[in-house]
């Protein structure tokens, strides 16, 4: 048995959640009909060739609706946006009610309020364990708002503040 083997998973989660994560709604549009999922784990991968990732689960039922349609879009919330993130996580009713959205190049939802989008075409998808890592090559970038990002952490959602 590997240690890895023996990492408990209560404590994993107390460890890693004290490493502060930005928000993202990554969304897509397939069969014409907004999808979302709630992402915490987004990540700039490189400048030559433009890429951007983001872990989601296997077991995700969103994924690979938006993976069928070989683009994506990354929303980066503001700090006013913790609702909205609360209303797609909780996936109860039908959260599009409550923000507008608009195509991106892609055809991806892009949400207006958002402090930055990234449209992407999907680069790679590689097994990582229990979740798939995603690529995406960037097609379109947008500075869309102003403010502060959504920050996660400790299971709590925050703002940023800038010291000094």
């Amino acid at each position: 048995m590997s240690m890895a083997d023996q990492i408990d998973g209560d404590l994993y989660r107390k460890v890693l959640g004290r490493y502060p994560t930005g928000v993202t709604l990554v969304t897509g549009c397939p069969d014409g009909e907004p999808a979302a999922i709630v992402i915490g784990s987004f990540v700039s991968v490189s400048m030559d060739p433009p890429l951007v990732g983001f872990l989601v689960g296997e077991d995700s039922s969103t994924w690979p609706r938006i993976e069928s349609t070989g683009s994506f879009c990354v929303n980066v919330l503001s700090d006013q946006q913790d609702g909205l993130s609360n209303a797609f996580f909780r996936r109860d009713g039908d959260p599009w009610e409550e923000t507008g959205w608009e195509p991106a190049p892609s055809g991806s939802p892009l949400i207006p309020a958002c402090l930055a989008s990234i449209d992407c075409s999907i680069h790679e998808v590689v097994d990582a364990g229990d979740h798939v890592f995603v690529m995406g090559l960037i097609e379109h970038l947008s500075h869309v708002g102003e403010g502060s990002p959504l920050v996660f952490l400790g299971g709590r959602y925050g703002s940023f503040t800038e010291f000094g």
